[in-house]
């Protein structure tokens, strides 16, 4: 670990990380066998010229390009840490974009980057759990966008078997060349923009249990070990 992390802080091993990494994912698609389910949601959206959010958790986003055959604009919120620029990079190397910032540091800059970038049609996916953690527990921000926004916000997720699950705060799921997967859209959520901190809340925990239990019924479907939520400060 510590060889790897004193490469990654070299350009050119980076940038080979990077390059390697996009070529896997493409790899992964083309030899598994993969199927699609819900697409009629971003479908309809499209049909409506209407942006949207797309929320997925972070141990769940190494495929996330691979839901997005469509022409609209895509850009991804990724932190401003070292291995948020290694996912930018590599997200740019699949014709993707990327919004740079941390929510604790410079949320105010990166929300306007986003609402900036919906305003003009395009579509933004972020991480609710990223780009530290709790796994799997939602933090506000992506909500609050959609409120400014007056966007909807769609979950997505998607599972593989077999697959490896990294050892690391957000069980970052890798599938096997060969694999069978499955991507899913999940029912878009709204708010209002004048909803007040009460509906904030509670559209984040509807948020939250809407991805897990998409990523719950994915893992069992293709019979994978449950992956568990973090301990939310709340139940510790």
């Amino acid at each position: 670990m510590a060889i790897y992390k004193s490469l990654m802080r070299k350009p050119a091993p980076r940038a080979a990380a990077c390059w390697l990494t996009a070529r896997y994912i493409r790899l992964v698609r083309a030899l598994g066998r993969w199927s699609f389910e819900g697409t009629e949601i971003p479908e309809k959206l499209f049909a409506a010229n209407q942006p949207f959010l797309i929320a997925f958790w972070h141990g769940r986003l190494l495929m996330m390009s691979e839901a997005w055959p469509y022409k609209s604009p895509f850009n991804m919120v990724v932190s401003q840490h070292r291995d948020g620029r290694l996912i930018a990079r590599t997200i740019g190397h699949l014709g993707f974009g990327s919004i740079l910032g941390s929510s604790t540091q410079d949320g105010g800059t990166v929300m306007r980057a986003m609402l900036r970038a919906l305003k003009n049609g395009e579509c933004v996916g972020i991480t609710p759990d990223g780009p530290q953690g709790p796994r799997m527990r939602a933090s506000p921000g992506i909500v609050q966008v959609a409120r400014l926004a007056g966007v909807p916000i769609v979950p997505i997720a998607f599972a593989a078997r077999p697959s490896k699950l990294i050892n690391s705060w957000d069980k970052l799921m890798v599938p096997l060349p060969f694999s069978h997967g499955i991507i899913r859209w999940g029912k878009p959520l709204e708010i209002a923009r004048d909803a007040d901190e009460a509906a904030v809340r509670a559209t984040v925990k509807l948020l939250e249990d809407r991805l897990n239990q998409l990523v719950r019924d994915l893992d069992e479907t293709l019979g994978l070990a449950e992956v568990e939520p973090a301990i939310a400060e709340a139940e510790a």
